[in-house]
């Protein structure tokens, strides 16, 4: 799972644990119910037809510009993450399998040593950033059983994960106006590597909300407690207040 840096650091009580907790429920949920809402509507134009054409099977095959370079650029994106750890051939045959035209966002996850707790890292969940892709059988944490071994291997669905995320990192690159626009909806567009999953590019969004930890005993305590080895970031309520205006920014450089 991938590492992270840079998330601040606050110490608080447990009475303002639970306060907090509360909150970051709260805001976890309208902002999951908003980014759902956004992606439902933007999903028409992310169909894989309009990136790929005729390389990907679709109710309607036809030519598109710069398939080919695009394929072309699939193919080599694939070969280089399709070996370690997935085990998977390296050449893709087209037409490849058509994916479902429906976008999802899983919540971003990544590990965290926190001291006190031995060689087990603690799984540190976002409540304000997801990695989207296209909807697919097996989800990340699946495939990184299937890898660990504790999921049995299905190569095709292992395939198709791949290129679930890899045509998205494709589709942003081929039309930055969808990171635009995606941007203008006050969401951090950006392609992250997953280390654990032989540096699969994925990519991100991230909602305007501040989030932070607390120290690493009270992280390791709060563990010790559930039983589980992993612990969701904090929004302090005072985060939306400062939540900031990026479209009166914008205006303000041109007034500059």
């Amino acid at each position: 799972m991938e590492k992270q840096e840079g998330i601040p650091r606050r110490s608080l009580s447990s009475q303002e644990y639970f306060k907090f907790r509360q909150a970051t429920e709260k805001v976890s949920d309208a902002l999951n119910m908003r980014l759902s809402g956004h992606l439902e509507i933007l999903r028409p134009l992310f169909h894989p037809r309009l990136l790929l054409g005729t390389y990907i099977k679709s109710a309607v095959m036809e030519e598109v510009p710069r398939a080919d370079k695009v394929f072309a650029d699939l193919q080599e994106l694939y070969a280089s993450v399709c070996d370690k750890p997935f085990g998977l051939p390296r050449k893709l045959q087209p037409p490849l399998p058509s994916l479902v035209n429906q976008l999802e966002a899983t919540p971003f996850q990544f590990s965290q040593g926190v001291a006190g707790a031995g060689d087990k890292p603690v799984r540190i969940i976002s409540p304000t950033r997801w990695i989207i892709s296209y909807r697919n059988d097996c989800p990340l944490n699946r495939l990184r059983g299937m890898i660990s071994g504790t999921d049995p291997r299905q190569p095709e669905e292992m395939r198709q994960t791949l290129l679930s995320h890899l045509i998205m990192v494709l589709f942003l690159k081929y039309f930055p106006s969808l990171s635009h626009l995606l941007e203008d909806l006050r969401y951090q567009v950006e392609k992250k590597e997953l280390g654990d999953l032989g540096g699969l590019p994925v990519i991100t969004l991230k909602a305007p909300v501040e989030t932070f930890l607390p120290p690493d005993e009270f992280i390791l305590q709060i563990t010790q407690l559930s039983g589980i080895a992993a612990f969701q970031e904090i929004i302090d309520p005072k985060a939306v207040e400062n939540i900031p205006d990026s479209l009166k920014e914008s205006l303000r450089s041109y007034l500059a």
